[in-house]
């Protein structure tokens, strides 16, 4: 099924759907493009395409893709954050494809993330390792509501400027 988020794109209504395993054709050159520079996530920037399926497609409880006119733009996955006394709280990673950034994909798929973990019952969000250095991350999940409740020191080795704190991000989304 598909949802539109009311976002306008460049081409077209974005439309935010659950991933299936034939999208992962479309998801890998996005996921390899930003686990490679190795500026945001903290897997392995030689991530092999099985091993990316596996992240992204497998271990997450639901994996989404966001497009415009049939093409995919960006995915995000949602998955519980920590079991037994922490699975109240939800967990979601973002990767958007280059040419699709500032149009409001990341966003869109964060706004729908929020909506999708509380229908699943999750009563809070937390990100748990944000590079400081994606500024533009860290601005819009402010903007979203998101706080940051965490920082840590020069955790995140990040390829051109060395190593830079790693903030969690938390929000509370029950009412």
């Amino acid at each position: 099924m598909s949802v539109k988020t009311g976002m306008s794109a460049k081409n077209g209504d974005l439309q935010i759907r659950p991933a299936s395993a034939d999208d992962f054709a479309a998801i890998w050159p996005i996921f390899h493009e930003v686990v490679s520079a190795g500026e945001t996530y903290a897997y392995d920037r030689n991530t092999d395409r099985e091993q990316a399926f596996r992240l992204w497609m497998e271990a997450p409880r639901e994996t989404f893709v966001c497009e415009a006119d049939g093409e995919i733009l960006g995915t995000y996955y949602l998955k519980t954050n920590q079991a037994g006394p922490g699975a109240h709280v939800g967990n979601c990673g973002y990767m958007v494809s280059s040419a699709a950034r500032g149009r409001g994909v990341a966003s869109a798929m964060c706004e729908h993330s929020q909506q999708q973990a509380k229908a699943l019952g999750y009563k809070a969000m937390q990100f748990n390792f944000v590079a400081s250095s994606n500024e533009g991350a860290v601005r819009l999940w402010q903007k979203l509501g998101f706080d940051i409740v965490g920082r840590l020191p020069r955790a995140f080795d990040h390829p051109a400027r060395g190593l830079v704190d790693a903030l969690v991000m938390y929000k509370w989304l029950a009412d």
